[in-house]
């Protein structure tokens, strides 16, 4: 299985890398659109701020490619926030997979949510044999609402969509890559897909 983790500039790439040679698979890092579409599973990690990271994506040609992927796409944290239509980050326009609009958590909790925070409402063969309530650990600013497309929620003072999926497109708020035994879960049901 040829596994390729899009390398745009702005990913959490190492751990990722770490946690899929754990499940006992390799992945290649790239941004070149041939390799990224002759993969059979595409993970798109973010960290950072959303507009450079935009422009990272741009600057690689890869805004166009993406949402035209056919093979199973997982994206991670900000990775999940850009496939989404909007986000209020940098008032940055995303590639417009899900249809939601990411906004910033109120001024009536500490931003970013940083640690492990609850996952329920599960659906999706992503989250295949993890149970409810199980923890995630998370470090965002800005959300993704409830929505149509969410397959997770999380509560931090709002309930809020913590995964995502659409067609082919997966996306988590949380890192799997660094949740533990549960997160690895995860991963190894996207790559099992």
């Amino acid at each position: 299985m040829k596994i390729v983790i899009i390398n745009y500039g702005a990913g959490n790439i190492q751990s990722i890398m770490f946690a899929i040679e754990r499940l006992g698979f390799k992945a290649v890092l790239s941004n070149n659109p041939e390799e990224i579409l002759a993969a059979d599973k595409v993970i798109f990690p973010g960290v950072g701020e959303a507009s450079y990271a935009m422009r990272k994506l741009e600057e690689s040609g890869l805004e166009n490619l993406i949402p035209n992927l056919k093979q199973p796409v997982f994206g991670i944290c900000l990775g999940m926030q850009l496939m989404c239509n909007s986000t209020e980050e940098g008032n940055t326009k995303g590639l417009g997979i899900f249809d939601v609009d990411v906004i910033k958590f109120t001024s009536n909790v500490k931003v970013p949510q940083m640690g492990w925070n609850q996952i329920y409402n599960l659906k999706s063969d992503l989250f295949k044999d993890i149970p409810e309530n199980e923890f995630m650990y998370l470090v965002h600013s800005f959300y993704a609402p409830n929505c149509a497309e969410a397959i997770a929620t999380t509560n931090y003072d709002v309930e809020y969509a913590s995964a995502l999926h659409k067609n082919n497109f997966y996306g988590t708020q949380f890192h799997p890559e660094k949740s533990g035994d549960v997160g690895e879960k995860i991963l190894e049901n996207f790559l099992k897909l």
